[in-house]
């Protein structure tokens, strides 16, 4: 009587042509937990850039509101001792208040017309989206503020006091005397927009507390 044999091992393939793949990478991009969520920052900055200039035109419109809406000051020509002069019609009148308050209240106007746009173009917010509204914010401002003053009346007053006559009225040149009314819309915009994408936005799912439960095993029969 013999005793069984022994199988013999696999045969080992020691070739130099054998590929053997390792494990992927855990920072590898599309793989596992790691895999990049949204656009690159490439990406980003270009949409940051194409918003900024956009919202930087808008200027253009809030310019011309501004130079149609705002009150007009008015101004008197005199002669004292045959010399021209110009002074306020009216010393108490509040349109020169009313000129900085009408920019003001544009410029918040477009902040949250601006704002709401980009949001709903883009949910997903971000810094880069922000700084873009507060920067074309800023130029439009910049661009309304001058397009409205030339299109004012000019700023030659002695000249148009001699062109209409003594004792006529004519209205000052359209000129902004508060400047802090420039960041009405930058930071209107920044603000409206953080609100919307606060209460609005996309949120990342929450962490469980546990990890998933295995399931029950089932009872063995009696």
């Amino acid at each position: 009587m013999t005793a069984p044999l022994t199988p013999p091992p696999p045969p080992h393939d020691d070739s130099p042509h054998q590929v053997r793949q390792a494990p992927p990478s855990a920072g590898a991009p599309g793989v596992g937990p790691y895999e990049q969520d949204g656009p690159g920052m490439r990406t980003e900055v270009r949409e940051a850039a194409v918003i900024t200039v956009a919202v930087a035109l808008g200027g253009v419109l809030l310019g011309l509101l501004w130079w149609w809406l705002a009150p007009r000051v008015p101004l008197v020509g005199d002669v004292i001792d045959k010399n021209w002069v110009v002074y306020l019609k009216d010393t108490e009148g509040e349109q020169a208040i009313g000129v900085d308050g009408t920019f003001a209240l544009l410029g918040l106007a477009f902040g949250l017309v601006s704002a709401v746009v980009v949001f709903l173009l883009r949910r997903r917010g971000g810094v880069p989206v922000v700084v873009a509204l507060g920067v074309g914010g800023l130029l439009g401002s910049l661009l309304a503020w001058r397009l409205g003053v030339w299109l004012g009346p000019g700023s030659d007053v002695l000249a148009r006091a001699q062109a209409v006559g003594k004792g006529v009225t004519f209205p000052a040149p359209l000129k902004l005397g508060a400047k802090g009314a420039l960041l009405a819309w930058p930071l209107g915009g920044a603000l409206v927009h953080l609100g919307l994408t606060a209460l609005f936005g996309p949120r990342d799912p929450e962490p469980e507390l546990f990890g998933p439960q295995d399931p029950e095993p089932p009872h063995p029969h009696a």
